[in-house]
């Protein structure tokens, strides 16, 4: 199984952030193991976004912590490419307000992976069976 992680979920692991469940931690590890650990080629973007709104606060410069996040064994990203765009457009509900979320979810479907994520609404998505979605948090 393809396991996608949301962009807190990667900061949150990278950080060692407690809040992650066993079980989520089990999933991501067992899909590291297997090299099938997927980020989504906007969350790069969208951690660099949180810094730059001092939304996030990081112990390195933004560049260099995304590319240490990137060189870990497992982790690879998921490219965008043109399928995946034109999807985060055609998602079959209301979906997300926010385009970054929309990609995530348009790149799980496309992967058809499982997304780690503690977004509520895309948990609600996932629960009326849109896509498939873990919570990530206790």
């Amino acid at each position: 199984m393809t396991v996608l992680i949301d962009t807190h979920v990667l900061v949150w692991l990278l950080e060692g952030n407690r809040c992650l469940s066993p079980n989520a931690l089990q999933l991501i590890d067992e899909a590291a193991a297997r090299n099938t650990l997927r980020v989504a080629a906007i969350t790069p973007w969208e951690i660099a976004m949180l810094v730059s709104k001092g939304r996030l606060a990081l112990d390195r410069d933004v560049g260099e912590w995304i590319e240490q996040a990137m060189a870990l064994p497992g982790i690879k990203l998921t490219q965008l490419d043109p399928a995946i765009a034109v999807a985060s457009t055609r998602l079959p509900w209301n979906c997300h307000p926010d385009p970054a979320d929309r990609m995530i979810v348009a790149t799980a479907r496309h992967l058809e992976a499982l997304l780690i994520t503690e977004d509520s609404l895309l948990l609600g998505y996932a629960e009326q069976g849109h896509f498939n979605a873990k919570r990530a948090c206790k």
